[in-house]
């Protein structure tokens, strides 16, 4: 297991979204909810698309390229034409830094 630093609580207020790069290739959406942070792929699974330039609803997150929608609790796709789940990470707040806890190895992600 490892655990990755992503990016500093402050960066991301409740309600927004930012991206975090993990080993300078991965990207990672870090969104914080008001049920608290939330780590995913920074890509949709549907179709090759950066995920921070959608928008949240609720715990929800959208992308803008064909609208899917995403649960933010288990990547579960909501509405089509996304069909795979994005990967989800679990997080760890720790002295005022956001963190991924992984398996050693690159990270999942479904394309």
């Amino acid at each position: 297991m490892r655990r990755i630093d992503l990016l500093a609580v402050d960066e991301v207020p409740v309600g927004t979204m930012k991206m975090a790069w993990v080993d300078g290739t991965d990207m990672v959406l870090v969104v914080n909810t008001d049920a608290g942070f939330r780590a995913t792929q920074g890509i949709c699974s549907h179709e090759y698309f950066e995920l921070d330039k959608g928008f949240l609803t609720g715990g929800t997150l959208t992308c803008a390229l064909h609208l899917s929608r995403f649960d933010l609790d288990d990547g579960e796709p909501l509405d089509p034409p996304a069909e795979l789940p994005l990967a989800i990470y679990p997080t760890v707040v720790e002295n005022g830094r956001v963190l991924i806890e992984v398996p050693n190895g690159p990270l999942e992600v479904n394309e």
